[in-house]
């Protein structure tokens, strides 16, 4: 995801996140198919389950879907997940604070990011300790999270200041996509896409409105 810094502002790339929970079954095709519909940066696996088996089988499923795309596959948390299963790193949930261990065991070409929320001091910590991109969130307005949004200007002054990619995530409406473009690397898309009965014609519409 580092590769995509450039001195001139680029349109924004997708960072699709899987639903919490989805069939095994089914859910691989439904992924192939918005992959195959939209061009997207990163996938992030991001199961509820505690049943580490049933995420590893389901880290397996889509791997295959998303190498044969050339797309990169990051797993929520589970650290020791990402080498014994091919993924291409990792995206903690816990700011700044295990990045360095976490970078330590992986190595320097695995994907390190990590959900700083809406703290621009925890992102300025995790970039100095080496993240390949934060992720701010929630963006819109939900009862996820911790409650607090992450503001139109904390986006502004990063860009402005900061050359570690920054994805917007949480609660994204075609508005927010339009309003934030200028100012974010990716956007972080899910329940948004999911909860819709044409999950890739949706990720479509939401593609379309990124400037």
């Amino acid at each position: 995801m580092t590769d995509d810094i450039i001195e001139e502002k680029q349109t924004p790339q997708i960072y699709l996140i899987t639903p919490s929970e989805f069939e095994l079954s089914t859910y691989p095709d439904l992924l192939a198919a918005c992959l195959d519909k939209v061009e997207v940066g990163c996938v992030r696996l991001s199961l509820g389950s505690k049943d580490e088996a049933r995420i590893a089988k389901a880290a397996d499923a889509l791997r295959e879907v998303t190498h044969a795309r050339d797309v990169a596959l990051v797993i929520d948390s589970h650290v020791m997940l990402v080498e014994p299963h091919g993924l291409d790193g990792v995206h903690l949930d816990d700011a700044a604070r295990t990045i360095k261990a976490v970078r330590k065991e992986l190595g320097d070409d695995a994907i390190i990011g990590t959900n700083c929320y809406a703290s621009r001091h925890n992102g300025m910590t995790a970039c100095e300790l080496g993240a390949d991109y934060i992720s701010f969130g929630p963006v819109g307005d939900t009862a996820l999270g911790n409650s607090e949004k992450a503001e139109l200007e904390l986006f502004q002054w990063w860009s402005e200041m900061i050359e570690v990619p920054v994805v917007a995530e949480g609660a994204l409406s075609l508005e927010l996509i339009r309003t934030l473009s200028p100012h974010t690397d990716f956007f972080g898309l899910c329940d948004e896409v999911w909860k819709t009965d044409d999950p890739a014609e949706t990720l479509a519409t939401l593609a379309s409105a990124m400037i």
